[in-house]
């Protein structure tokens, strides 16, 4: 608390109230209150002439990507078998996009169907038929042949990764060699390159 300073001087009515003349303090005054007016009506005509969009809406969302093409089905093909009366039978199948071009291809390992022992195996390329407007059709074909049966081959492993299409064949050094087990075998790969399937053998086992 500040200490007393003695007793309060009375103003004069001079000092209490502007007479006229201080015509300098009526001024002031006027000013102010005009330059506060002024300021009231530019923030009140900022907040009335906001555009009627200002409010957040929210982001469109992002359409849904594209369904994934559906691979060529392995079993609706009619391969260049010759199996007589005997059924076709599709052993393994795996999928991928071989060329490139976005659209999957089957790759499938089929046979004459038997009873009894291994009947060679051939290696195809299944795609999807296009009709003339370049639509995928209703039924796939064969596009390209990875081995045939009368190579006397069968196939014990089959995969499709990153284009790459790897198996591995085993065969019969003779004919004495019963068609339960086969003693050869060798893994090879196709890949597709400037417009055709490669083929690319490992070394023989054993051989290295």
């Amino acid at each position: 608390m500040q200490p007393s300073a003695g007793p309060a001087s009375t103003p004069s009515p001079a000092a209490a109230v502007p007479g006229p003349g201080l015509p300098h303090t009526r001024t002031r005054w006027v000013h102010w209150i005009t330059t506060a007016l002024a300021l009231g009506a530019v923030v009140t005509g900022a907040i009335a002439f906001q555009p009627s969009d200002a409010k957040a809406t929210p982001e469109a969302a992002a359409p849904p990507p594209p369904s994934p093409v559906p691979a060529p089905d392995a079993r609706a093909v009619a391969y260049p078998l010759e199996c007589g009366p005997a059924p076709v039978d599709v052993v393994r199948h795996a999928s991928g996009d071989l060329d490139g071009d976005g659209r999957p291809e089957t790759v499938a390992v089929v046979r004459c169907h038997a009873e009894a022992g291994t009947p060679p195996s051939g290696i195809y390329v299944v795609a999807a038929a296009r009709n003339s407007a370049g639509k995928q059709g209703s039924k796939p074909r064969v596009v390209s042949t990875f081995l045939k049966p009368t190579e006397k081959m069968s196939v014990q492993r089959l995969v499709v990764v990153d284009g790459t299409v790897s198996a591995t064949l085993v065969g019969y050094s003779s004919l004495d060699v019963p068609r339960c087990c086969p003693d050869l075998q060798r893994d090879v790969n196709w890949r597709w390159r400037n417009g055709k399937f490669e083929l690319k053998a490992a070394p023989v086992p054993g051989s290295v």
